[in-house]
């Protein structure tokens, strides 16, 4: 077997060789994206070329209370191209230690595959599932054989007409678990559940899992992890910091996240940008940015508090990981490693994962916040006409 160095050194040729290729085909130079850091021979990308840089900011000191941060201060790299995010967040950040900083959880509520499986009709769609329900034991034993840190934990069954869904959910350790939920999904309905049943596998996901796709299944049960933040802001945080007051970012609350959303008729959208924090921390951090597409459902809640607000976010549905996946790519270890995570760390397995879960919970209250602020006071415009415009090469 080559040696590691050989591996990295014929990954960055057959790189190179592409790129030359397409350079003398296309016309196109391609050196930026042959310029960069990582090991190519870790890169899970086929026909690769090279790398595409995404620039990355810090945000912090973020004080975070919870059971896998236990009181500590955490400084977060965040990967965008748009400008005025990064600010906004550490404008957050700072609202947060103002306050005495945010108090966060996280649950391993573990991903899913659902597969679908089609029956004679009602009667035989009822025997499918009486089959799942009396041995679920054995499934579960079936799929330990597929990974030790695979446990099967419940099989949700839906029938549609000819149609029956299968909902296995899985927890996985600190891995994110998408692919070993998939290859324990296709033994255990190809090894046992056809044979037993009679009923015809049609397709390995039938979109009742539901992976990157917003959906009110997983809005409602949850997805890889659900997580929770909240933070008590007094009147100094809002008037200071934030440049507003309660009252302010109460009603834009009420009639942007809330009303808004549901004019709209938002799919668990009821909050102001999601997307913008988990984006930004997945690419830095590893993850599957694909999945940000249900990791943007939740709900922010902001009520009066005296003179101040009680806020909070909540993300039902997480998919993330400190094992495999992006997480071996050289930058995103060292941005792990700065989140006090240590990739692919020996047991207790599962709390990697679920400390980065209660990061990215804080992260998101902290530019949710700063965002709500930013609109209640007027400033959006500004901000990103000053932070948001890029410095164009001058045309010679």
């Amino acid at each position: 077997m080559p040696s590691a160095s050989a591996r990295a050194e014929a990954a960055d040729a057959a790189a190179r060789r592409r790129r030359e290729d397409l350079e003398n085909t296309r016309g196109t130079r391609l050196t930026a994206i042959g310029r960069h850091t990582m090991t190519l021979e870790r890169a899970r990308c086929e026909n690769l070329i090279g790398t595409v840089q995404v620039p990355v900011g810090v945000v912090g000191p973020l004080p975070l209370h919870g059971q896998y941060v236990r009181d500590e201060e955490v400084f977060v790299p965040l990967a965008t191209t748009e400008g005025a995010l990064v600010a906004s967040v550490a404008r957050g950040c700072r609202a947060l230690r103002e306050s005495g900083g945010a108090t966060v959880a996280a649950e391993d509520i573990g991903i899913t595959r659902a597969p679908v499986l089609v029956t004679s009709g009602i009667e035989q769609s009822r025997r499918v599932i009486s089959w799942v329900e009396d041995h679920e034991s054995d499934l579960r034993s079936a799929a330990r054989k597929v990974s030790d840190r695979l446990d099967l934990v419940e099989v949700r069954s839906q029938p549609v007409g000819r149609s029956v869904y299968l909902r296995f959910r899985f927890t996985t350790g600190d891995a994110m678990g998408m692919n070993l939920a998939t290859v324990a999904s296709e033994q255990l309905v190809h090894k046992l559940i056809e044979p037993a049943t009679g009923a015809r596998c049609v397709a390995l996901s039938g979109n009742y899992c539901t992976d990157k796709k917003p959906s009110a299944v997983n809005l409602l049960e949850g997805r890889g992890k659900r997580v929770f933040a909240e933070v008590e802001l007094g009147e100094t945080a809002l008037s200071e910091v934030l440049k507003t007051d309660a009252d302010q970012l109460c009603e834009v609350q009420y009639r942007k996240n809330l009303l808004g959303s549901a004019m709209a008729g938002a799919q668990g959208g009821f909050n102001a940008h999601y997307a913008n924090m988990t984006a930004a921390f997945f690419l830095a951090t590893g993850q599957d940015v694909a999945q940000v597409a249900e990791a943007c459902q939740g709900v922010t809640c902001l009520e009066h508090r005296g003179s101040g607000v009680y806020a909070s976010v909540y993300l039902p549905d997480v998919p993330l990981a400190t094992a495999g996946g992006g997480t071996v790519l050289d930058t995103q270890r060292e941005a792990l490693t700065l989140l006090g995570i240590v990739p692919d760390a020996a047991p207790p397995a599962g709390e990697g994962a679920l400390r980065l879960a209660e990061i990215l919970a804080g992260v998101v209250l902290a530019g949710e916040l700063s965002l709500l602020a930013a609109l209640a006071s007027g400033a959006l415009a500004a901000a990103h006409e000053r932070l948001g415009r890029p410095v164009l090469p001058t045309r010679r």
